[in-house]
């Protein structure tokens, strides 16, 4: 059985806590409110703590760390945990910065342990029929795209909370739409250019953008527009891509990417999508596609819940769980690794399909390089629009 620790007790560890309580143990909970740690771990039979570095220490038979402290301590708490000698699950976006989240790779290639990043919407139905229709080549060329996010988040979120600081949170799209530019990537490729404005129409207490439109030029040539806002009224109106292709358009909508809208597709119909799971609730709010059952199951499997690993030379000499190579069998969509061991997302191969979605890094650090990416993505946009 893998054994989970949980760092940061905040509203999505109850999500990590229901997974890991399915598929796993779980063992010990931090945080720096004693009451949040506290209530979490009665209710699971796990201990507690109020520091990272004591659990790390306290806890050193668990198998897998995962990090759902603020954004801007992702990096510090992944590589703490990793160099302890334990597997790390991180919550989105990996990083504040292209810099911290090559200091995670490294600490993940140094100690032989693997490094996954939530990537939940990848899971979603018409996300994946999506992309296997492009990998198919049944789209054609991808000549344009539109990527539209428009949520509410009331002052009553950002209330005493490091959410819509700068050093915490980072922005609107590393905290409430890294998941959708994860899939720009993946689905369409790399960014080359950006332009545009942001702006802070509504909330006058925080200190990040509320509100950007941003135009941008893929490496393929395709181009597209990113337009997204947390002002809509009441509550979450829309969560879409559009794509237009040479061969056909699709429309993949509903509040957060989880309903197939249009297709026009040349001698080609998407039917039959399985119903996905309903979207994180928290409260007042909502938040993406509560996909992280699968995720757990792919990192179950991929650290030792399977044949992943079972048998096979990782890069940690066998030691620990699952070592750091996965020993030429890949993981799937929506949980990236550090090292595929040839068989998972280097080289832009997902199960052995060939697939359309970005340059990826041959070899060790390819899926981990995905991760990178969207952080990369966000920061060129952030670099590249002009503040109002």
């Amino acid at each position: 059985m893998v054994k989970f620790c949980i760092i940061g007790c905040g509203r999505i560890a109850g999500r990590h806590a229901e997974q890991i309580h399915r598929l796993g143990q779980l063992v010990a909970v931090c945080d720096v409110v004693e009451e949040r740690a506290r209530e979490l771990a009665a209710k699971y039979g796990a201990d507690y703590y109020t520091s990272v570095d004591e659990l790390l220490e306290g806890a050193a038979q668990a198998d897998v760390v995962a990090v759902c402290t603020p954004n801007g301590l992702h990096a510090e708490h992944s590589v703490k945990a990793l160099n302890k000698g334990f597997h790390v699950l991180c919550e989105k976006p990996m990083a504040l910065t292209v810099a911290d989240c090559r200091d995670m790779i490294g600490a993940a290639e140094k100690a032989g342990r693997q490094l996954f990043i939530v990537k939940q919407n990848r899971f979603n139905p018409p996300v994946t029929a999506v992309k296997r229709l492009i990998g198919e080549g049944r789209l054609g060329r991808i000549r344009s795209l539109a990527l539209s996010c428009f949520w509410n988040r009331d002052a009553g979120y950002y209330a005493n909370s490091w959410k819509g600081t700068r050093r915490m949170d980072g922005g609107t799209l590393f905290t409430q739409f890294s998941h959708f530019i994860d899939l720009l990537y993946w689905i369409v490729g790399d960014i080359k250019e950006a332009q545009g404005y942001t702006a802070n129409f509504a909330h006058p207490d925080i200190e990040i953008e509320d509100t950007g439109v941003v135009s941008v030029q893929f490496c393929s040539g395709a181009i597209g527009t990113i337009n997204y806002t947390v002002n809509s009224h009441g509550r979450n109106m829309e969560g879409s891509l559009t794509l237009f292709g040479e061969k056909g358009t699709v429309k993949i909508g509903g509040q957060y990417l989880n309903e197939l809208e249009y297709q026009d597709i040349e001698g080609y119909r998407i039917d039959d999508l399985p119903p996905g799971n309903p979207a994180n609730n928290y409260g007042f709010y909502q938040g993406s596609m509560s996909n992280h059952d699968k995720v757990y199951a792919r990192v179950v499997e991929a650290i030792g819940g399977g044949p992943v690993g079972e048998g096979e030379s990782g890069r940690g000499g066998g030691q620990g769980v699952g070592g750091g190579d996965q020993g030429g069998r890949g993981l799937a969509e929506g949980v990236i690794g550090t090292d595929q061991g040839g068989g998972g997302l280097a080289g832009g191969v997902i199960g052995g399909e060939q697939l359309m979605g970005g340059s990826l890094a041959e070899g060790a650090n390819a899926s981990g390089y995905e991760g990178l990416k969207t952080v990369e993505i966000i920061s060129k946009i952030y670099s590249s629009v002009r503040q109002l």
